[in-house]
């Protein structure tokens, strides 16, 4: 597997060919590991024009569809509370791909995306 670091653009054209297809999204941030399996049924961005802080980030990807969330450290499984997965995006944000699974990489954790 050829692993390299993708531009926005061609991490967006990968991703929008998962469309309709079920996906895991493992999240580390800190010390917490969440997985997140869901039928992707759309993808779309929002920007933050209104941002009251740095916590809140200017972009989001957003992944739509209906899921569980495995929680690794409460070991519960739990439906997504909306029918959207959020991941906030920097303008340093980093996109990967080694041939099978996406990584993205922002200054508050790292999100692995593939298809299972």
């Amino acid at each position: 597997m050829s692993h390299r670091f993708l531009a926005i653009e061609d991490f967006n054209e990968l991703i929008q060919s998962w469309s309709g297809r079920r996906i895991k999204v493992t999240k580390h941030e800190m010390d917490d590991v969440d997985q997140t399996e869901m039928t992707l049924n759309q993808v779309s961005y929002e920007q933050n024009t209104r941002r009251i802080d740095d916590y809140v980030p200017m972009h989001n990807l957003l992944l739509h569809g209906d899921g569980q969330i495995e929680t690794l450290a409460a070991m519960s499984n739990q439906p997504l509370p909306s029918s959207v997965y959020e991941i906030p995006l920097e303008n340093n944000t980093m996109y990967e791909f080694d041939g099978e699974k996406l990584f993205i990489t922002t200054e508050r954790g790292v999100y692995k995306i593939e298809l299972t």
